[in-house]
């Protein structure tokens, strides 16, 4: 196992928000510390059970393991709403093809969107696919998925209250629920032939991502001290901070570059990843910080005109559209998919 015994990332204990107020002030001191000068950090203390935990990778192994006629059925390029399984290289960043497969699911819905439409985003609304030889997985995976749901919110309003702002400053954007996006994922070991590209460098564009890993290590995090690696720490979520969020915070809470290189050969590495952002049809404000915590801010400010923050649900879509062509070609061919 690679467990590693001194993190080079910060460490945070959730369940000190709930203590006394001492505990509380050092939590939201450490939250943004860890949000404005990493944007990325481990999670303990968030009452999750790391037999809960565990269950959830299992489930994603025994999915893996299905024949690849199973998986096959429930692929994504099926799925109008990107929901399903990609094999490896069939889901690209920033062009490259990622060296991995993954099953994807979203908030369970009727379909909402025609692709007569004049909001295409709302084709992203609809039902997720399931195997029919795991008749438990549904309501397993959307049960684990609302869990991680909760849990990000919660961890939103922390974000606000250590900005020194209302718990519920960015609530107008997930009334409804939050979107949310879950990534069930194996790494297999690295080819002759392959690229080491488990996941090409990126930043996540929504609010908040929670990753639970296996026992292999392969997250790689940009510091201001090089690339580090975010190895397995035990009970624990790597959390880091979307786009939208750092948008909204006018730069104050810092969305990071961050990739996940390829298990040596004969070695797979699996991973849950849940991103939670904004509902689809939100308008999200530009927050208003305190005079000394916006002097403290290292990222760009923001333009309050930016399309990101009313055009949520089309930037999503975009999204999509560039990671899956495959889906992308067989169900928005009436888009302008560079646009």
């Amino acid at each position: 196992m690679h467990i590693v015994t001194r993190p080079q990332l910060p460490v945070l204990d959730l369940s000190q928000l709930s203590g006394t107020a001492t505990e509380q002030a050092l939590f939201l001191q450490q939250l943004r510390h860890a949000a404005r000068d990493v944007g990325f950090f481990y999670l303990v203390g968030h009452g999750i059970s790391d037999q809960r935990q565990q269950q959830a990778l299992q489930l994603a192994k025994q999915f893996f393991a299905l024949p690849s006629a199973e998986k096959k059925a429930v692929q994504m390029i099926h799925s109008p709403h990107f929901r399903g399984y990609t094999g490896v290289a069939g889901e690209l960043t920033l062009g490259q093809p990622d060296q991995r497969e993954q099953f994807d699911i979203m908030r369970e819905d009727i379909v909402s969107g025609l692709p007569e439409s004049t909001e295409p985003w709302r084709r992203l609304i609809g039902p997720n696919q399931w195997p029919a030889a795991m008749p438990g997985f549904k309501d397993e995976m959307l049960g684990w998925q609302q869990q991680l749901s909760d849990l990000t919110e919660t961890l939103l309003g922390a974000f606000m209250q250590a900005l020194e702002l209302p718990a519920d400053a960015l609530q107008s954007t997930i009334a409804a629920g939050p979107y949310q996006h879950m990534k069930l994922i194996r790494y297999p070991g690295q080819q002759a032939s392959s690229s080491k590209q488990g996941v090409g460098a990126h930043k996540d564009p929504g609010y908040l991502t929670l990753v639970l890993q296996g026992d292999q290590s392969g997250l790689e995090v940009l510091t201001d001290n090089g690339w580090v690696g975010a190895a397995p720490l035990p009970g624990a979520f790597v959390v880091n901070i979307g786009e939208l969020l750092e948008l909204a915070s006018n730069g104050y809470l810092k969305a990071t570059l961050h990739r996940v290189t390829s298990p040596v050969a004969g070695i797979e590495r699996y991973s849950c990843a849940f991103f939670m952002a904004a509902q689809l049809d939100a308008t999200v404000p530009l927050l208003q910080l305190p005079a000394h915590l916006a002097a403290e801010a290292k990222g760009p400010a923001s333009d309050p005109r930016n399309p990101l923050f009313y055009q949520v649900g089309q930037n999503v879509l975009k999204g999509r559209l560039r990671s899956h062509r495959d889906v992308a070609a067989s169900h928005y061919a009436d888009l302008d998919v560079a646009s």
